[in-house]
């Protein structure tokens, strides 16, 4: 049996206004709707396939905020079978490197675990390191950036889209795969999926349950500080060319000014 954990994140609707904090310059999570990402949700799609082309099981390992439940349960409501959620205050603040480290230790809470899947950047940091950072820590092997994705046996396969081509990729679990936007289109959740969610057991643990120091951490163990910010500066009117016969040579003088012909 193959044991698949997924990463999910909840993060604020990219429709919504987001916003940072005045007195830590993070980002004000309360100030705006918040949802599962989407890349997260392509991600529970690949494993659920993963898991209907044979024996398997799909844990949903989150970490975020009390009202992260709601983005698990989606996951839970798609067909994922039990969840991980790490909630502590503690981790306001925290940078990549220390929730890489959180992630490897809530690990050690799932039954084993032979593939970790996860999206390939989160939608409101677009940092993109999770995934290489936690193979990293793991010592396992990472394929990412994954358009394609197929398992035989305890190997893994890989095609992996950069801007310079698809490179083929072969790996033996246990292994952490990001995957892309291209990867598949996922389920919407069944009635039945949503009703069965609810039952379905999450385990809520602190950082103290992982083993991970504490003094890492938060914004005092971040790597990087935000000293200021400014609001973008509101838009500027556009030129109106009205058109009286010329508009067409008020318009290409106009691109000629701009030296954009």
């Amino acid at each position: 049996m193959t044991n698949i954990v997924v990463l999910v994140k909840q993060v604020p609707d990219t429709y919504s206004e987001r916003k940072l904090n005045e007195s830590d310059h993070t980002l004000d999570r309360e100030s705006a709707d918040a949802v599962i990402d989407e890349i997260n949700e392509r991600a529970v799609e690949e494993a659920l396939k993963i898991k209907e082309a044979g024996e398997g099981e799909v844990t949903v390992l989150c970490v975020g905020p009390d009202r992260a439940t709601d983005a698990i349960r989606k996951a839970l409501s798609m067909g994922a079978d039990k969840a991980v959620h790490v909630s502590d205050e503690a981790l306001q603040g925290s940078d990549m490197v220390a929730t890489a480290k959180v992630i490897a230790g809530a690990l050690g809470k799932v039954d084993g675990y032979d593939l970790v899947i996860a999206g390939n950047e989160a939608s409101d940091g677009r940092g993109g390191a999770i995934p290489a950072m936690l193979a990293e820590i793991l010592g396992v092997p990472q394929l990412t950036h994954a358009r394609e994705l197929s398992l035989d046996g305890t190997t893994l396969k890989v095609d992996r889209e950069t801007e310079d081509g698809v490179t083929h990729l072969e790996a033996s679990l246990p292994a952490v795969v990001s995957v892309t936007e291209k990867i598949n289109e996922p389920r919407y959740p069944s009635f039945k999926g949503i009703m069965a969610a609810k039952k379905k057991p999450v385990e809520t643990v602190t950082v103290a349950d992982l083993g991970v120091d504490a003094g890492e951490l938060g914004l005092a163990g971040a790597a990087a500080t935000v000293l200021e910010v400014a609001p973008k500066p509101p838009r500027a009117a556009g030129e109106r060319v009205d058109d009286d016969g010329d508009g067409g040579t008020k318009v290409a003088e106009y691109l000629v000014g701009q030296k954009l012909i």
